[in-house]
């Protein structure tokens, strides 16, 4: 390590080295001074430059060091960028590879949040420590701050192959706040009579899409982006493959593998697509269009004000947003007692487990004849259930 044991050390009769840690790499490095005891002095006070230079973002590897062979392991990034610029940069390249309606949620939480909270940093100044400090003082709810840790977290991890990082501070944990009890929560289902007096309002070119709605669970982004092509009339099925986002220009594909799914063609759903077919089947394409403008949805904001804010103000019903649909028809399979799985695969969840969190209590409990197969099978020997009582039985 040198004299001190302080990163400086004489290398030959002609050479000094200089250690210290750059980008999470330690380097060596020779600087062609003599290693007398004013030049192992004057070295000291170059580390020391060369230190503060880092941690302020402004050490370049090449000027200071031409001849080095390790200007190849930083030419990825900009000795003076910090993290902010990294992350402007980084999302510039994903914008080529991921879904439009990804790259506008990084690029409003790169822009709103991360470069506010860590954009002065420089790359290797980024800790643990400093992330958890930053984010316990944005006061937002817990799925926000997981939002936003996936993003640094994205860009970190590719920080890392790109070999900027020697490893990414975000990897294995995330920061939580304390989690604050709500009131109420925000699923909140329509009855079947609030369902009536919203059709009953309904203009007689909205009704079919209202139904439709209600009684498939769709997200409306995947409602609008919706193609007669997509549904099975034989089958009794509709396929959902993509969705419009306010991001996309055109529909993209499902944002998961569990989104791209077949949802069961119920009654109510085929009446009103044969409804529909009145006023879009011939045009072919879209199932469901603006009925001012009878273009396609631009986005699924278009619905609050064309559709939905006026047949909830005509019908009288207390006012909820459109996506209550799709947790009104959860709440009506459930309450009905549909296998639970069943419904997560409807509504493109990949386990059931969202489901029980979110509409448990719409999950029927046991009914009042629970246990009676059991009592009856032991009745005879109750205080003690043995196989031999079973194959008795049996």
């Amino acid at each position: 390590m040198g004299r001190d044991g302080g990163g400086i050390r004489a290398a030959s009769a002609s050479s000094i080295e200089i250690t210290f840690q750059y980008q999470g790499v330690r380097c060596r490095e020779r600087i062609a001074l003599k290693p007398t005891a004013a030049n192992l002095k004057k070295a000291e006070q170059h580390k020391a430059a060369i230190e503060y230079s880092i941690a302020n973002g402004t050490f370049d590897y090449a000027a200071t060091f031409p001849k080095s062979k390790r200007i190849g392991t930083f030419k990825s990034v900009d000795a003076r960028q910090n993290l902010g610029d990294y992350l402007l940069e980084w999302l510039e390249r994903k914008s080529q590879t991921l879904k439009s309606s990804t790259i506008s949620f990084y690029g409003t939480t790169i822009r709103s949040t991360l470069i506010p909270m860590f954009g002065n940093l420089a790359m290797a100044e980024l800790s643990k420590k400093i992330i958890r400090e930053k984010l316990s003082s944005h006061h937002v709810a817990n799925k926000t701050l997981t939002n936003v840790q996936s993003c640094l977290r994205s860009a970190l991890n590719d920080a890392v192959e790109d070999e900027i990082l020697e490893s990414n501070p975000l990897s294995g944990w995330a920061y939580k706040n304390r989690e604050q009890l709500k009131e109420e929560d925000d699923v909140d289902p329509f009855t079947r009579e609030e369902q009536s007096a919203i059709l009953a309002a309904a203009r007689g070119d909205t009704w079919p899409q209202l139904q439709f709605s209600f009684w498939t669970g769709l997200r409306p982004s995947e409602l609008i982006a919706l193609e007669w092509g997509d549904i099975d009339w034989i089958a009794g099925e509709v396929r959902i493959v993509r969705a419009k986002t306010r991001a996309a220009k055109e529909p993209e594909s499902t944002k998961t593998l569990a989104g791209r799914r077949t949802v069961k063609l119920l009654a109510p759903a085929r009446e009103a697509l044969i409804k529909q077919k009145e006023l879009t089947f011939l045009a072919g394409g879209r199932i469901f269009l603006n009925p001012i403008t009878l273009e396609p949805w631009k986005h699924a904001g278009y619905i609050y004000r064309v559709i939905w804010t006026p047949a909830m103000k005509k019908s009288g019903v207390r006012y909820r947003r459109p996506y209550q649909s799709r947790h009104t028809y959860a709440s009506m399979m459930l309450s009905a007692g549909e296998n639970p799985m069943w419904v997560a695969k409807q509504l493109g969840h990949k386990d059931w487990t969202m489901i029980a969190k979110v509409y448990g209590r719409w999950m029927p409990s046991a009914d009042v004849g629970a246990g009676g197969r059991a009592e009856a099978l032991f009745s005879s020997n109750a205080s003690v259930m043995t196989t031999s009582a079973l194959d008795a039985a049996i």
